[in-house]
């Protein structure tokens, strides 16, 4: 029976326990006019009964007086003379008719609405044990199913992980054909945990694993398994098993497992009791699977250090899949995916976008697609340009432009020369042994909590850093700091962001990637403290007194020498710098291109742009403008208020001059 069936039957259900509540209880009322048996004989005996009706042992009449009864009594014969001699003495009517067969619909008004009162009760009942969220179906798995027919998800709408892909088409092909992969003894994966940074596709790839297996897919997070009662989680392990079972083969998929399946060693309080509960019903329902049962456990996470290793062993979680950021390829794949359905002008080169998006995520992919499109709808664009996709990538990377922050003159050139010295290292240490990254695009718009910015784009992707990529990389971080030093003789606070980075890569050259000939290849981490409750993700690797101060000291080293590195760059091309924060502070906004042709001698052929900042002044005389034109309409209206007051008042004065004899002249 459907759900809409359920519930019109209960509302018809309802209605009619109403109708029958109202003609009890207006039988009840109407029994408020009963008169007892010998009262009636008594009235009749005396002439005070005008008319009456018998049915059966069921009186009705009227008094004389006019006000109606009703009775039950006995027809015998003394009563049928007492009903004659009132007759023929008194006018008294009466009718005597046969008893009339209603003992069903008596029987009917009597015991329905005690009926429909346990027939509500019991519907009820098994509605709250339904499960689906009712109050009863608390140890019912809320995992969501979804039939192959539903799954239209495949690989082919996966991309940008290659890699996975591949590792999961052997799952495919154990739920498409088991007995192949079981003839010569072996047993199918019992699950297979899904391991990769938020947005990188996990979930994707399970419910592309479903599509292409065509079996049933069960989903459920790892949060769904914990309630505020105690032994709910164990039993909705319990539950969701048992369905996996009835399916089989099918998947199981557990979202975000890390929530249920942390480490039990983790538990600081007896509030985690539960939770261990859930973990245990979980590792002994993975691992009490009968021989080919056909149920493989698909799991993501992001935080696989913090699962217990009980459930990372094999035989529950046989197989760990690392799910990866895209290379460049892949978010041109990504792109290619996600602009199916969006018009795409002439102008769009997928492959220069993916360029410009280093370290984005499937997620954030489809997030700047739809940022294109939606800053494209906005100014009414029919199609979504190269130029809608730059400025969705400057809004994701670099944060949302802020036009409207005040800023001085002096300010202004402070940015303006700190991102000059950063896009000038950056381009002077070109063609050098391990050089940084290009320079995309140089901007003194504030973005984000940042008050300029220089976006670099690397030519392809790096998945790991040489000592000489990493000490160019300081040079240039330093290269903000001494722009200001040069030319305006003081520093300013706008570096500490670059100092912090600085300071991150000189330590991590020195104490994890053994890049110091004084330290040596030892490595000597810090203590990195976790999301969950402080405690620490990687332990810390100790080292004595005098090993930290060779440590301190190197790193300083390191620093101090790439500062003096890009300081002298800069003194040898302070003309360049000079033009370059010139540019910067007439367009705001240059491009690599356009930076390397100032550096090459030649000037930026492009219209200067109407400039979005105001200074201190200006903003002053703009507000003080304002407020004159306000106090001046402040002005005009209570004028205008004052006409018309005078205005009407003339007929009322001109009453009065009237009634005294003075007329106007």
């Amino acid at each position: 029976m459907g759900q809409s069936v359920r519930t019109f039957l209960g509302w018809a259900a309802f209605v009619f326990f109403l109708f029958f509540m109202w003609s009890t209880f207006g039988e009840i009322r109407a029994r408020n006019d009963r008169v007892p048996f010998s009262q009636v004989m008594a009235a009749l005996e005396e002439g005070r009964i005008k008319q009456m009706e018998i049915t059966g042992q069921a009186l009705t009449g009227e008094f004389t007086s006019g006000v109606k009864f009703q009775s039950t009594g006995v027809l015998t014969d003394s009563v049928l003379e007492s009903l004659h001699r009132a007759n023929r003495h008194y006018g008294t009517q009466y009718e005597v008719q046969k008893e009339r067969s209603g003992m069903f619909w008596l029987f009917l008004l009597q015991w329905m609405p005690m009926l429909l009162i346990l027939g509500l009760f019991l519907f009820f009942m098994r509605q709250l044990q339904a499960g689906g969220g009712k109050i009863m179906s608390f140890g019912k798995s809320r995992a969501r199913r979804m039939t192959e027919k539903q799954s239209s998800v495949t690989f082919a709408d996966v991309a940008g992980a290659t890699e996975s892909k591949r590792e999961l088409q052997e799952v495919v092909a154990f739920l498409r054909n088991s007995k192949q992969y079981t003839r010569l003894g072996g047993r199918i994966p019992k699950g297979v945990l899904l391991i990769g940074a938020p947005g990188t596709g996990k979930t994707l790839l399970a419910r592309a694993v479903a599509g292409e297996a065509k079996v049933p897919f069960f989903s459920i997070a790892g949060s769904e398994f914990m309630e505020v009662f105690v032994g709910i989680g164990p039993s909705r392990v319990r539950d969701l098993f048992e369905q996996g079972k009835r399916c089989a083969p099918c998947l199981i998929f557990i979202d975000e497992i890390d929530a249920v399946a942390r480490n039990r060693s983790m538990g600081l309080s007896s509030g985690h009791q539960e939770q261990e509960q859930t973990l245990n019903q979980l590792l002994v329902e993975m691992d009490g699977f009968e021989a080919n049962a056909g149920v493989v456990v698909i799991a993501a996470t992001n935080r696989p250090e913090m699962l217990d290793p009980a459930i990372l062993r094999p035989g529950r979680f046989d197989r760990h899949v690392i799910v990866g950021k895209p290379d460049l390829s892949g978010r041109e794949a990504i792109l290619q995916v996600h602009t199916r359905r969006i018009k795409l002008a002439d102008d769009v080169d997928l492959s220069v976008v993916g360029r410009a998006t280093p370290g984005m995520t499937g997620a954030d992919l489809e997030n700047l697609v739809n940022e294109a499109a939606l800053m494209a709808a906005h100014h009414s664009q029919e199609a979504v340009g190269m130029k809608e996709f730059e400025a969705a990538a400057d809004k994701i990377l670099m944060g949302s432009e802020r036009s409207a922050v005040v800023m001085s003159r002096k300010e202004l050139e402070a940015t303006a020369y700190h991102e000059a010295g950063h896009a000038l290292v950056s381009c002077l240490l070109k063609g050098e042994k391990g050089e940084p990254d290009p320079v995309h695009k140089v901007t003194i718009i504030p973005r984000g909590a940042a008050l300029g910015l220089t976006m670099q784009l690397p030519v392809e992707d790096r998945h790991s850093v040489n000592e000489s990529f990493a000490c160019n990389q300081i040079a240039v971080l330093m290269g903000g700091r001494i722009g200001e030093e040069i030319a305006l003789g003081q520093a300013s606070s706008g570096a500490a962001n670059d100092f912090e980075k600085a300071t991150e890569l000189a330590s991590k050259m020195v104490r994890e990637w053994g890049m110091s000939k004084e330290v040596g290849l030892t490595f000597h981490r810090t203590e990195q403290p976790s999301n969950f409750l402080g405690l620490p993700q990687h332990p810390a690797v100790p080292c004595s007194e005098s090993m930290a101060e060779k440590i301190d000291s190197e790193i300083a080293r390191i620093l101090s020498q790439q500062y003096h590195r890009a300081k002298d760059l800069l003194q040898k091309h302070v003309r360049i710098l000079n033009k370059t924060a010139q540019a910067l502070l007439e367009y705001e906004t240059i491009s690599g291109q356009e930076l390397h042709t100032l550096i090459a001698g030649g000037q930026i052929a492009r219209k200067r742009p109407t400039s979005r900042f105001k200074t201190p002044k200006q903003w002053m005389s703009e507000q003080q403008q304002s407020k004159k034109e306000g106090q001046k309409e402040a002005k005009e209206a209570a004028a205008a208020v004052s006409a018309r007051t005078a205005i009407a008042q003339q007929p009322q004065q001109q009453k009065q001059q009237r009634a005294t004899g003075h007329e106007p002249v």
